[in-house]
C-alpha cells in the first residue's frame, strides 16, 4: 500500500496549506494561514526564556518574562484556533532562575493560557530526565524535570488509553517472543572502531539490556557507540559521556512509566548534529501521539526545531506541519524527515 494512500493525504490537500511540510518562517504569521479546527494535536517545545542561543532568531530572548509569555500566548491562541474540538495541545516549557529564584515561567504561562482561551488543563505531565545537564551547585539541587502541559478545548478530546496500553503489551509480547531486538546494535558494534575487548564488553552489556526488556524490567533501551552516535547530551565524568569516551559505548534504559501516571521518564538524546542546541526526544512525541491521535491525523509543531515531531509523526503514519524561523534548523529538520520512512502500527487499526 502506498504511504500517501495509507495516510489519506488527498482528503487534506485541498483545504490545508503546508501539509506534510516544514516551512521556514515566523510561526506567528504562518499559523494565521491555517484554517480553523484543522489540527488534531499540537506538540511543541517553544524556545525557553533566556536559556539557549537559538541563532538570535525568534522567541526566547525577550527583555522580561512577561514579554516572553505574551509572545508565547500569541502563538498559543492561534494554535487553539487551529485545533479541533476533539484535539489536544501539548506545550513543553522549561523554567529559568533569576537572582537565585525560579521565575515559574511555565506555570505563569499555563495559568494565563487557560484564563485567556478557555482551554482546560487536564494534566501537567512531568518529563523526568535521567541524564540532566550537569551543574555543580552548592546551594540547590540539579533540575532534572520539565513540565509538559496537556490542554484540551472540550470534554470530547481523543484519548486512546486502552490502545496505548495494548501497544505496550504488544511490544512486550514481541520482545518475549524474540523479534531480533538489539540486532542492529550488534551489527554496529562489529562495524565500530572499538577494541576487541571493548566490543566484547559492549556485546555482554547489550545482551543484559535485552534480557531486562524480555523480563519486563524495562520498557526499552538505546545504545550509543563511540564514533557512530553522538555523545550523550549533558553527560559528565562518571556518567554516560564518560562511558562513551572510555568504554566505547553506553546504554540508556527507559522505564515503563510513561503516561499511565503523569510522568514520562526519558533521557535527553541528541541526534549527531551540532546544528541545534536542544533536540526534543522522539520517545516523548511517540507516547503523546499513541495516546491522543489515530493514523492519518494531523500533527502541528509551530517550533519544529530539528524536526523531531514531524519525524515521529511521519513514522507513525500521521500528517504533520512544522514551522521553524531559523533557516539552518529548518534545513536539518527537512533532511531528517525526508530520510524517515512510514512505519504504521497495524495494532492501531484493530484495537
Amino acid at each position: 500500500m502506498h504511504s500517501t494512500e495509507w495516510l489519506g493525504r488527498e482528503s487534506y490537500q485541498a483545504t490545508i496549506p503546508f501539509l506534510d511540510e516544514i516551512v521556514q518562517g515566523d510561526c506567528r504569521h504562518l499559523l494565521r494561514q491555517l484554517p480553523d479546527e484543522c489540527v488534531d494535536v499540537v506538540i511543541t517545545s517553544p524556545p525557553y526564556y533566556r536559556q539557549r542561543d537559538y541563532g538570535g532568531m525568534g522567541m526566547g530572548n525577550e527583555s522580561s518574562p512577561q514579554e516572553y509569555i505574551e509572545n508565547l500566548l500569541e502563538v498559543f491562541e492561534q494554535c487553539v484556533r487551529c485545533t479541533k474540538s476533539t484535539g489536544s495541545l501539548f506545550f513543553n516549557i522549561g523554567d529559568k532562575y533569576e537572582n537565585g529564584s525560579l521565575l515559574l515561567v511555565p506555570y505563569l504561562f499555563a495559568n494565563e493560557a487557560t484564563r485567556r482561551t478557555g482551554v482546560k488543563l487536564i494534566n501537567v505531565i512531568t518529563w523526568v530526565k535521567p541524564n540532566p545537564e550537569p551543574r555543580q551547585y552548592r546551594r540547590r539541587l540539579v533540575s532534572s524535570t520539565e513540565p509538559i502541559f496537556h490542554f484540551v478545548k472540550s470534554d470530547h478530546y481523543q484519548y486512546h488509553y486502552e490502545r496505548f496500553m495494548a501497544h505496550r503489551d504488544m511490544m512486550r509480547s514481541r520482545v518475549r517472543a524474540g523479534n531480533g531486538i538489539g540486532k542492529r546494535y550488534l551489527e554496529l558494534i562489529e562495524q565500530s572502531d572499538l577494541t576487541p575487548e571493548q566490543k566484547q564488553e559492549a556485546r555482554l552489556a547489550l545482551q543484559q539490556a535485552i534480557e531486562e526488556v524480555q523480563r519486563g524490567e524495562i520498557a526499552s533501551f538505546r545504545m550509543k557507540i563511540r564514533g557512530i552516535h553522538s555523545e550523550a547530551y549533558g553527560g559528565y565524568e562518571g556518567g554516560r559521556k564518560s562511558h562513551l569516551r572510555n568504554r566505547g559505548f553506553t546504554i540508556i534504559r527507559m522505564y515503563d512509566r510513561a503516561i499511565k501516571r503523569d510522568v514520562i521518564e526519558c533521557p535527553v538524546i541528541a541526534v549527531k548534529s551540532p546544528n541545534h542546541p536542544a533536540v526534543y526526544p522522539e520517545f516523548l512525541v511517540q507516547e503523546l501521539l499513541h495516546l491522543t491521535t489515530e493514523p492519518g491525523n494531523l500533527v502541528l509543531d509551530p517550533f519544529i526545531g530539528s524536526g523531531t515531531t514531524a519525524v515521529v509523526a511521519k513514522r507513525m503514519g500521521r500528517h504533520y506541519i512544522g514551522f521553524e524561523i531559523n533557516p539552518q534548523y529548518c534545513e536539518v529538520a527537512q533532511k531528517r524527515v525526508a530520510e524517515t520512512a512510514v512505519q504504521p502500527s497495524l495494532l492501531e487499526f484493530f484495537v
